[in-house]
Formats: C-alpha cells, structure tokens, sequence
C-alpha cells in the first residue's frame, strides 16, 4: 500500500484520492466527535478511545511498519505536544457546551487558520475562487453555530466558556493539520508515521481521564467503556490516519477544508439520533457549507 501512496503522489489519481479521504474523515470524524461529547463524560471516554488506539497502533508497530527515521524522533516529540493540548482543549470545551453549538465552532476555525498555516509552511495558494468557497464555507459553518447558539436551551451558563475553548481548539487543530502533514512527508513510509503518532498520543489522556474520574466520583464501570473504547479508537484511526495520507497526497489546504463537511455529518447525526430538528435554517447552512467545499474544489 505504502508504495502505490508514493507512486500516486503529486498525480491526478493522487489528488482524486485525497478528495475521497478527506471526505471519508469528514463523515468519521462527525462520528468520532458525537462519541466523545456523548453520555459518557467526554474526558473519561477520551481516555477509553485513547488506550484502544494506542494498543492498535502497537501491534501496527512491532509487526507491520519500519522503525521510524532518526530525524522522525523530534517531529513526533511536537506532535505529541499539540495533539494534547488540542485534545485538552477539546474536552474542556465539550465538558462545558453542547455538542451542536461546539463542533462547529471547532471545525469553522480551523481551516481558515489551517490554509494561513500551509501558505507560511508549504508556500500553497488560494486562487481568489477557492477564498470566495472557503468564505462560503464559513459562513454556513458559524450561520449553523450561532442558529445552535441561539436555540440551545442546554449548559448555557456554561456556554460562552465553552465557545472561547472551542475557538482555541479550532487553532490547535490547524496547528496539527499543517504538522502532521509535514511530518508525514518527512517519512520515507507514511504509514510509519500514522503508526508512530497515534502509540506516541495515546500515553497523557488516559492518565488524566482516570484522575478526573477520581476526583469526581465518576464510575468506570457500566459505562460500556469496553466497547465504546475500541469502537472510538477505530473511528480515530480511520479519520485522522485518512486526513494524514490526503495532506501527503495533495493540498494540506483544500484537504482541511474538505474535511469540514463533518460539519454536514454531525448535524446529520444529531438529527437522526440525538432528535434535533434540521429545518429550513439548518439546510440553508449546510447547503452552503456544500457549496463552499464545491467551489474551492472546482476553482484550483
């Protein structure tokens, strides 16, 4: 697999991939968010995703992938440092707001900061038709927000915290965009490097989602962590490791962008299974979230 990936690379097969992968983590990452803000607290169950990850990204280490480069050692280091703090973010914002109003926050952020991040480290461009469908990607992405904002009923006095963190959280998800893209692309093997990162992120949060559960009383037990756990981590797996072969493959920009159709997925989700109304509102949000993905597509 790892040598058709470095044959399509920088060809129209390649960008034609990217575009599915990153659509494909759109849809898991939806998933894997409404998991994690799920009735599980969003700590305790980000530590269950965690550990299940990291003892499949071990296997994936001592029996399928090469040992990694020395100079892959530092890169992984500060991947390490920003995926925890983004994840730290994330579930302090989750932990303070509703579902809803948070991930889009959380998503509409991040690529804007995202195409700034790849321009500064990739020298990428925008054409000024894929700035018009990035600007239309906002603002049905934050139209959805402040709808959300306003009709929400839950954790509102709770709520402008929630939306500064889910803000700070959209930062560090570019920041772990545009470096994980360039640590991939410093591996001879790019599976090595997904393998690697997801052992290397797996250590902090569970140590901190057991003393969370600790100090607040919350039982391990019945949650149906033993399930949840590895069901997450698959759902992690696929959607970050699908985002890190499409940065490697195309454009670190377009890729984060199309991405943010999760957006799409996840009111979808709430829709189908936590019973929240769509509407004419929400539709013409994420009818123009569509449409943004769309023009920054066509007008490379």
């Amino acid at each position: 697999m790892s040598e058709w990936v470095l044959a399509v690379e920088g060809t129209e097969v390649g960008g034609q991939f990217a575009m599915f992968l990153a659509l494909m983590a759109g849809v898991l990452h939806a998933a894997f968010g409404a998991m994690q803000k799920g009735q599980v607290s969003p700590w305790v169950m980000r530590g269950a995703i965690d550990i299940s990850y990291g003892f499949m990204a071990l296997l994936i280490v001592l029996f399928v992938v090469p040992w990694p480069e020395k100079h892959l050692w530092p890169i992984l280091a500060c991947v390490w440092s920003i995926h925890s703090v983004y994840k730290i973010l994330q579930a302090m914002a989750y932990n303070r707001g509703a579902y809803t109003v948070v991930y889009p926050v959380v998503r509409g952020s991040a690529p804007l900061f995202t195409v700034i991040g790849a321009y500064f480290l990739f020298g990428e461009t925008f054409v000024f038709g894929q700035w018009l469908g990035l600007l239309v990607l906002l603002v049905g992405i934050f139209g959805l927000a402040a709808y959300n904002l306003r009709t929400i009923t839950l954790e509102r006095n709770t709520l402008n915290m929630a939306l500064g963190l889910a803000l700070c959280t959209g930062l560090f998800v570019a920041f772990y965009t545009t470096y994980d893209a360039y640590g991939i692309r410093q591996s001879i093997n790019p599976f090595t490097f997904i393998a690697w990162l997801f052992l290397v992120d797996s250590f902090l949060i569970p140590i901190m989602a057991f003393g969370y559960a600790r100090r607040n009383g919350i039982l391990l037990k019945g949650q149906g962590l033993l399930w949840k756990g590895p069901l997450g981590g698959l759902l992690a797996v696929s959607s970050f490791g699908s985002i890190l072969l499409a940065t490697r493959l195309d454009k670190v920009g377009e890729a984060a962008i199309l991405r943010e159709t999760s957006v799409i997925f996840a009111a979808l989700i709430g829709w189908l299974f936590l019973k929240e109304r769509v509407g004419p509102y929400r539709l013409a949000m994420m009818s123009l979230i569509v449409l943004g993905v769309v023009i920054v597509e066509f007008s490379d």
